[in-house]
């Protein structure tokens, strides 16, 4: 795909930087001027072209869920060793 190919991005995503750009000109920005701005603010508003639920956005949250789960976990043990801690001072001092 060369450079600057329009051609991964969506309808609405075209629509939306036709829209921009004809807003800009109006505003008397150069042809150029306006199209640049349109597609750049259609990139930062999307990131960019067509977006497909990929393997990698399901992996992510997955892995998210795994590191709250040992985090969670991890909070537990601590407090766990922590209160025995306690009762053992305690007895050690009766």
């Amino acid at each position: 795909m060369p450079r600057g190919d329009k051609s991964s991005y969506t309808d609405k995503q075209k629509r939306q930087a036709e829209h921009i750009e004809e807003s800009e000109a109006k505003e008397g920005r150069s042809s150029a001027a306006a199209k640049r701005i349109a597609w750049a603010t259609v990139n930062k508003q999307d990131g960019g072209g067509k977006k497909k639920a990929s393997k990698k956005t399901a992996t992510k949250k997955a892995a998210s869920k795994k590191s709250a789960t040992k985090k969670s976990a991890t909070k537990k043990a601590t407090k766990k060793s922590a209160s025995k801690k306690t009762a053992k001072k305690k007895s050690a001092s009766k």
